[in-house]
This record gives C-alpha cells, structure tokens and sequence, in this order.
C-alpha cells in the first residue's frame, strides 16, 4: 500500500528541511540575561530548550500525603500494587520493563512512561487522554490489568488507617475523598522535577558544564531537525506527532494493534492513526527501554530509529553517538526540589 503523507506531517516536515537546511535553532521562549557566556562552545541566548525551575509552588502537606499515597499498596485491589510499582524513583520515574506489571501479574500494552518531569507535560498518557495529573490517577487505579480498584473501595481502606484521615482534615477542608487523593497523589508528581542536570548548568551560564563532544551532539540535534519536537523546558511532551512522518513504521498485523492506534484510539479519527504525545527527553539516559511499546532497548537504537523514521535521515554511527552524547547530560538531580 502506497504511504500517503497526511498534511500535517507534510507541514511539519517541510520545516524540518527549512530548520536543516539553514541549520538554525528553534526559538521556544527567551531564557534569562544570564545565560550569556564566552567559552569555545557558546551558550546562546536563543536556545530551544529551557532549564527546569529549581522548585514549583505546592503545598507541603498535600506532597507529603501525596508522596505517602504514590507508595501505597492500597489503591490496588488486592494490596499488592501501588503507584511506585511501575514509577520506581531510583529507575528515572518509570520501571525498567517492556510493559509494566500489574494486579496478578498481568501485564499492561503500554511502556510506563516516566513520572520525572511530568508537571511540565501538556497531556498525560502515550496518548494525551488525560487533560491533567489529576485526570491521570484515575486510569491506573480503576484499570483491571493494573489497580483494578474502585474509588468507593480505596476511600473504605484508607479511611480505617490510623493516620490518613486526619492527615486528609488537614490538607483539605472536606478531608477524605477521591477528588483530593487524586491531587495530594498529582501535588507528590509535581514535586518530582531534576533541575540541576549538565545542560541546564550550561544554559545557565557554565560553561564548563558539557564536553566539546556534548556540545556538537547539541548542535546535531538542532540541526538535524530533533528540536522541532523535542524542545521546550521537558524537551518535548508539548504536542502530538505521528510516529512514522518520513515513512510507515508500523507495518501489517503491527498497524491495527490497539496499542499502536495512539490518539486515534480516543478520537476515533484517521488523521489520528498513529499519533502519539511526543516524549520528553529529560532523563532519558535512564528510562530504557523505548518508545510506546518498550520494543527498542537502547538509546543509540531510539536515536537512530527516530532520524530514520522522522527526519529521513540515515544518522552515522559517529552522529548517534555525539547525540547520545547530548542527551545523557539531560539527567538531572531528583529530589532537589522537594521540600
């Protein structure tokens, strides 16, 4: 079957090619005055990509119920799985697995994405079903193959601990109930940014924070086109994009699988086949494996996979590993934002 390029794709790529050929950067928003430095690899003051804020404004109390939530066994049906199961801190928010584990040992479609950063994200989920963190708890938790609970029952168990319902009185003036587990669990999620990576020191103004090597990996990733959609303070997760612009990359039994539909699985439109919430970067020398389905265990492969597929370009070798190179200065300090 002869690919047809929808037009959005077309449009997109048409500006990759421009962005390529010119091989300019793609202005997002004006960092600081003091990113302005002199060394052999200047930081400019025109970046694509933004540091990420040293804290955000929440309430103490509410992340610290919300952190005692995340790691509760509870929410699950039968005790067994809690929100860390599949978002293991120490594993760069996600779990390390193909597919995640739930209830049962069953196991989900989807790679858990990582939760790190997930306060800078536009939508939630591979497939932008979610409008907030909020909105977000509630597919876990009340998914068969993963929580498999029921609102009634988890605010029944956690209203006979010795602890929780004070601690809810506390946070919130009408105390216990799923609306406000749903946000002391999303005000614990918004609390997990890692500022403080290499590359942000280096857009802050030290220069001495990335290798030469780290900087042309740098500029390759601009120039190439990968800022088009990785960019922005999370290196991405601000828009949708098919995955498969240059060419098809699911090929027959592979095209209808419900896992790989994205957002045509919640639109129900054509125009959506495919499509999926664009990833972000940061961290992601952590997170393996790749992509939606977990199917691509190194970055050097994803890197290499995504030129290929979204820019037309076959990468050398030398070129994925600068890139490479780039990305695992994206790996920031967890905790130095929590309070």
């Amino acid at each position: 079957m002869r690919y047809k390029l929808p037009l959005s794709a077309a449009i997109v790529l048409i500006g990759l090619i421009l962005l390529w050929q010119a091989g300019a950067s793609l202005r997002v928003s004006a960092p600081p005055a003091a990113l302005v430095a002199t060394s052999l690899y200047p930081v400019s003051t025109d970046e694509p990509i933004s540091p990420i804020p040293q804290s955000l404004p929440l309430d103490a109390r509410k992340v610290a119920l919300g952190k005692r939530l995340f790691n509760d066994t509870r929410l699950s049906r039968d005790d067994t799985v809690a929100c860390a199961s599949c978002h293991v801190l120490a594993k760069g928010g996600a779990d390390g697995r193909k597919q995640p584990v739930g209830i049962g040992g069953q196991l989900g479609r989807i790679n858990a994405p990582t939760v790190l950063n997930s306060a800078f994200n536009f939508r939630q989920f591979w497939d932008g079903r979610a409008a907030s963190l909020e909105d977000q708890v509630d597919g876990p938790v009340q998914n068969p193959a993963e929580m498999g609970s029921e609102w009634p029952s988890v605010i029944e168990k956690l209203g006979r601990d010795a602890t929780y319902p004070a601690a809810f009185r506390a946070a919130y003036a009408d105390g216990l109930n799923p609306a406000n587990v749903r946000n002391a669990i999303a005000e614990f999620e918004r609390s997990l940014i890692t500022p403080r990576s290499r590359f942000d020191r280096y857009l802050q103004g030290e220069r001495d924070a990335i290798s030469h090597d780290e900087f042309k990996g740098y500029q390759l990733f601009k120039n190439y086109g990968c800022v088009a959609c990785h960019q922005g303070v999370n290196v991405g997760a601000n828009l949708y994009q098919r995955l498969g612009v240059m060419q098809p990359y699911f090929i027959g039994d592979a095209e209808a699988e419900p896992a790989n539909r994205g957002r045509a699985a919640i639109t129900g439109s054509d125009e959506d086949l495919h499509v999926f919430k664009v990833p972000g970067l940061r961290n992601v020398a952590l997170t393996a494996p790749y992509f939606h389905d977990g199917s691509i265990a190194s970055l050097e492969e994803a890197v290499a996979i995504m030129a290929r597929f979204q820019l037309g370009v076959n990468l050398p070798s030398e070129d994925v590993a600068l890139i490479v190179g780039f990305l695992k200065t994206l790996t920031g300090e967890y905790g130095a934002a929590l309070p």
